[in-house]
């Protein structure tokens, strides 16, 4: 294996069902946070083109007529529903670049533990002004600056609980994982139908209560939590050394995927956009409920966006079990190949919208195609996400290793952007041409990270 992880060894410390305890209060500060995060993205673009960005509240938006103007220099004239396409592009790419400062800040200034804090409080009041349709750009603000400074020191404060070589790692980003589409399960259930059917506001502050939850737990958490990496490389007097070449392979290594992980968030972020859209107007959603109530009910739209979490954790248990029995015969896919495989399915995943689309024509389709969607979807995301989670992680210098996970997870800064551009299209484009033309570059990114076996070295992609 290619670790260049030279953080002391983690101290000993008590467990829980082979784990320490501290994974398991990050596992659930981390279910809050993404329960906050995914409500408010499942009620995001539904209360742009139903509410907020209609003539009668435009006007009353602090600061949305020059951020209009700013988009239509480059895209054009923009709609309501582009325009809000463009907008959440904008919010989630933001929300990825920032973690790259927010690594920066705790490897180099504050450390990880208080810069989770301050990320935390930021977002916790971000969610809370999102219920002031005037404040609606400032909390976008608030909450992209706090997810900055809490998503890439989270996510490593889970690999410094175990010392370097522990195979353990990995297993522990599964469960870490599984924690997190436990928070994205909930969300819509919770804040979808709150907004959907009591009032916008209320799901957004049901969101901003999640969050808060998330900040209480984490604190409580602080004594079984590990050292910061900053304070490890001070005292293994590492801090200020240059980096040897093994360090800097690895940081191209990272590096070189970056372009087609950003394609695939690209692609795998249209859940969130016109997905949504596609369940609101082209699904028909009406079950019968075994004719238990002697009729027929309407799905709530934001309920499908659980569908993808749920399967998560109902599908990690196989998956990993898949690999340990794959590793136990020596044909466990290299890392690389993994993240190839994740990308075909994105590119599976929508050619089953295709084919929806072809068979509605023009119509409504069954809310059993988006069903077959979103299983296909999520089998691609266990083989991309936590992956690449872990393997910054395994190769990063420790002294940097919340500096490159921002950096990771700047792919989906860059996918951000791509995903609200490529969802622009959405009312310019028959449906499927536009599902056919997410496929095609889902299948790209497939490629082009299994070309980097040959640039980087496929073998330094094991587990």
């Amino acid at each position: 294996m290619f670790d260049t992880a030279q953080s002391l060894p983690a101290a000993p410390r008590a467990e829980l069902f082979g784990h320490p305890r501290g994974l398991t209060f990050l596992f659930t500060t981390e279910m809050w946070e993404r329960f906050s995060y995914y409500g408010m993205r499942s009620l995001l673009v539904l209360y742009m083109t139903k509410y907020l960005l209609l003539a009668d509240h435009s006007g009353s938006v602090i600061g949305l007529l020059p951020l209009k103007g700013t988009l239509e220099t480059i895209f054009g004239p923009l709609d309501v529903q582009p325009l809000s396409s463009q907008i959440w592009g904008l919010y989630t790419g933001l929300v990825y670049f920032t973690p790259i400062f927010g690594g920066l800040l705790a490897d180099r200034v504050l450390g990880q533990r208080r810069t989770v804090i301050i990320g935390a409080t930021l977002m916790a009041f971000g969610h809370f002004m999102m219920a002031v349709e005037q404040l609606f750009l400032f909390a976008l603000l608030a909450l992209i600056l706090g997810n900055g400074c809490f998503k890439p020191n989270i996510s490593t404060q889970v690999g410094s609980l175990y010392a370097p070589g522990d195979p353990r790692r990995d297993r522990a980003y599964s469960i870490f994982y599984v924690g997190i589409n436990l928070g994205a399960f909930l969300a819509p259930l919770v804040c979808g139908t709150l907004g959907e059917r009591v009032g916008w506001h209320y799901g957004y502050a049901a969101a901003g209560v999640g969050m808060v939850i998330g900040l209480c737990i984490y604190l409580y958490a602080l004594p079984l939590l590990p050292p910061d990496e900053m304070h490890r490389a001070q005292a293994a007097h590492t801090a200020h050394k240059p980096l040897d070449a093994g360090e800097r392979r690895a940081i191209w290594m990272l590096l070189a995927l970056l372009i087609p992980n950003s394609l695939f968030w690209a692609t795998y972020d249209q859940i969130g956009n016109t997905i949504i859209l596609w369940a609101d107007a082209n699904t028909d959603r009406s079950i019968d409920a075994l004719h238990l109530f002697g009729g027929s009910a309407q799905i709530p739209t934001t309920w499908f966006l659980a569908v993808n979490p749920f399967m998560i954790f109902a599908f990690t248990p196989f998956v990993v079990a898949l690999w340990a029995r794959q590793a136990a015969r020596g044909s466990e896919p290299a890392t690389i190949t993994k993240m190839a495989i994740g990308c075909f399915g994105v590119t599976a995943a929508n050619l089953i919208m295709v084919a929806a689309a072809l068979h509605a024509d023009g119509g409504k389709a069954s809310w059993l195609w988006l069903f077959g969607f979103f299983v296909v979807i999520t089998i691609g995301e266990l083989y991309l996400s936590p992956v690449g989670l872990s393997f910054v992680t395994k190769v990063a210098p420790a002294r940097l290793i919340s500096l490159m996970m921002g950096v990771w997870l700047s792919a989906s800064f860059t996918g951000g952007f791509l995903a609200g551009y490529i969802g622009s299209f959405w009312s310019r484009m028959g449906k499927p041409e536009f599902f056919l033309l997410v496929a095609g570059i889902a299948a790209v990114a497939g490629l082009m990270i299994y070309g980097c076996r040959w640039v980087v070295g496929g073998a330094k992609f094991q587990d």
